[in-house]
């Protein structure tokens, strides 16, 4: 593959930063998503380097996601992260915010008992009923997430009656559930097969999973677990100074009365004690 960039290093560094920088203007001025680079005894012979040396550049480029392997096949240009903040925001709105044309194609929807799982998550019985909507999101075309939300019947009872709404925070804000506040807790994972086939993922497995608890001033309005591709997603988390916990904590049991014990005689010189609490900022 013939090349007209020229590559940029800095002065006096190191053989495979050299390789990099030129991989790096080749994939910027020339190549695009899913074009293959220059192969390993290509880029040795160009720049008179070891094998070693070329892999260590390409290495590089694979762990910052820039570029992807193929087993058999080489090594190609991957798609780009989208970075996605993790705020009390619709997929929708999000990537609106980023410039992207979001789609959303429903997989299932229903109503069902919520069970164990969904039950703690919401705070309601396993048997009280709940919506539940799975949806396939989309972003300029490109399949980014599965999402799985459940909904008690209780606050929204004709939720469904027209089919599942464009949005389902927007359908709560209707009733009178506006959701103010989440938690979420995100895990990195393997994507299982039926995952894989529906977010169109070949050559990687690698997912996200983010579940969320939703909470309007009157407490829990929705429980959702989302599967993102892990391939072309990013999140990205603001962090602030610490606050106190919004999440009331349970009070200590009180504990039994006892007996008086007998007065210790007189001390001198005591030293005081003191209690510290901690307090943590809920995401």
């Amino acid at each position: 593959m013939a090349a007209t960039t020229q590559a940029r290093a800095p002065k006096g560094g190191h053989k495979h930063q050299i390789v990099r920088a030129y991989l790096s203007d080749l994939i910027a001025n020339e190549l695009t998503i899913g074009d293959a680079v220059p192969s390993e005894r290509v880029l040795t012979e160009k720049f008179g380097v070891s094998r070693m040396t070329v892999r260590q550049a390409l290495d590089s480029l694979v762990a910052d996601g820039v570029l992807q392997r193929e087993q058999g096949r080489g090594t190609f240009v991957a798609p780009q992260h989208t970075d996605f903040e993790m705020r009390l925001t619709t997929f929708g709105e999000e990537a609106r915010r980023l410039g992207l044309v979001p789609s959303t194609q429903v997989i299932d929807s229903g109503t069902l008992p919520a069970g164990r799982v969904v039950a703690e998550a919401l705070g309601v019985a396993p048997e009280d009923r709940v919506h539940y909507v799975e949806r396939l999101r989309f972003a300029d075309g490109t399949p980014m997430a599965v999402e799985r939300a459940w909904v008690p019947v209780a606050l929204a009872p004709d939720l469904l009656d027209d089919g599942v709404p464009a949005s389902l925070y927007g359908a709560l804000r209707e009733r009178g559930h506006s959701p103010t506040w989440g938690e979420d807790t995100i895990m990195a994972a393997e994507a299982s097969a039926a995952e894989q086939a529906i977010l169109a993922m070949t050559s990687v497995r690698a997912v996200l999973r983010a579940h969320r608890k939703t909470y309007s001033d009157d407490g829990a309005c929705m429980y959702s677990q989302m599967c993102y591709r892990g391939d072309r997603y990013s999140v990205v988390v603001p962090l602030r100074e610490a606050r106190p916990t919004i999440v009331p904590r349970l009070a200590p049991a009180p504990e039994l009365e006892a007996e008086p014990a007998p007065a210790p005689a007189p001390r001198t010189g005591a030293a005081e004690t003191a209690q510290t609490a901690q307090t943590a900022e809920t995401a």
